[in-house]
């Protein structure tokens, strides 16, 4: 089964509806999956609110646990917290912050507070992660993603060393924008062994990580 809590669809710069990339999800052999459509102030209220039905409608007729969420992207660093406090009152079962990937022009700052915030959740390839932000990150109990998604990849390895080092909690997601972007076979697998983790590792994320991260969320 498969776990995925990073996706786009056609309401930020993904291909799909939200109900089609869940029905792929579905024939996919997907458990469960996290619509996360870029957002700031400008779009809030208008994803969370759709995505939301989409998901229950998933949820009442297929074998899917979906998950409305949402990923706040290139907004200012310090307004992460305040952000991410209204998604979550407007219905984001899940609020991801979009790291300071090398391949973007992320503001500087931004994963520290994003490992700072109590109503994030996740924090998405984060591009040159430093062992400051992997050790607040574990102390504030947020995930961190090993990324498949090209370019915001290229810094697999690094987030899974400092990460290790610091206790960090790990999460192997698509960043999907496509369909054909969601996880088939092992894949999954692969990305995570890629990064450098061990096996014994990645194991821990499919039986561990994603049912402490679905019981974070609630």
């Amino acid at each position: 089964m498969i776990y995925d809590f990073h996706t786009h669809t056609f309401l930020s710069d993904g291909e799909n509806s939200p109900i089609e990339l869940i029905r792929f999800a579905v024939v996919f052999g997907y458990r469960c999956i996290a619509l996360t459509d870029h957002g700031s102030y400008t779009n809030l209220d208008f994803i969370i609110s759709r995505v939301k039905r989409d998901c229950e409608l998933a949820e009442k007729h297929w074998n899917i646990n979906a998950i409305p969420g949402i990923e706040l992207t290139n907004i200012p660093a310090k307004s992460i917290n305040n952000m991410a406090r209204e998604a979550k009152e407007l219905g984001a079962r899940m609020v991801v912050v979009h790291g300071e990937s090398i391949v973007e022009n992320v503001e500087p700052g931004t994963n520290l507070e994003a490992v700072k915030s109590e109503y994030i959740d996740l924090l998405a390839h984060p591009g040159i992660f430093t062992l400051e932000e992997a050790k607040l990150a574990a102390q504030n109990s947020i995930f961190v993603e090993i990324s498949s998604r090209v370019g915001h990849s290229l810094t697999n390895g690094v987030v899974a060393n400092v990460g290790r080092e610091a206790g960090v909690k790990f999460l192997i997601n698509s960043d999907a924008h496509s369909n054909n972007d969601l996880f088939k076979s092992d894949m999954q697998e692969k990305v995570g062994l890629g990064s450098g983790l061990k096996k014994d590792e990645v194991e821990e994320i499919f039986n561990k990580n994603y049912k402490e991260f679905l019981k974070r969320i609630g």
